[in-house]
């Protein structure tokens, strides 16, 4: 039971690296895209 504990024990420290590795390394930034669109005023 105790094998069984630190097996996932070490699993999550090594997922979390993972996660940790990867928000540094990817690139987790939005792609920006130019919108353009008509807009009507009302001139009174």
């Amino acid at each position: 039971m105790l094998r069984l504990l630190k097996l996932v024990f070490v699993v999550l420290i090594l997922l979390g690296g993972a996660v940790i590795v990867y928000a540094y390394v990817g690139d987790l930034s939005p792609k920006q895209v130019n919108v353009s669109s008509p807009v009507e005023l009302d001139g009174g």
